[in-house]
């Protein structure tokens, strides 16, 4: 079973970097006044990376809520 879950993922990295070298032209994108100039695949990468980083963020913060509050009910009982 693992050989398939590598496979699959071999397959979507394929994919994404077929997609990264058709999508190399250069884009212009603009962010509160920011102009930045940069391949498209560059840009999609970033906001991919800081979408992960701030979702991973959050679910860590709620988890710890979670956990921390399950702690304090046993603690009042």
């Amino acid at each position: 079973m693992r050989w398939i879950y590598v496979a699959i993922i071999v397959v979507f990295a394929v994919g994404i970097v077929i997609f990264a070298v058709q999508k190399f032209e250069i884009v212009t994108a603009s962010f509160l006044g920011l102009k930045v100039r940069a391949p498209l695949a560059f840009q999609i990468a970033i906001v991919y990376l800081a979408g992960a980083a701030t979702g991973g963020s959050l679910f860590e913060l709620l988890r710890r809520s979670y956990v921390g509050s399950r702690r304090s009910m046993q603690d009042r009982l």
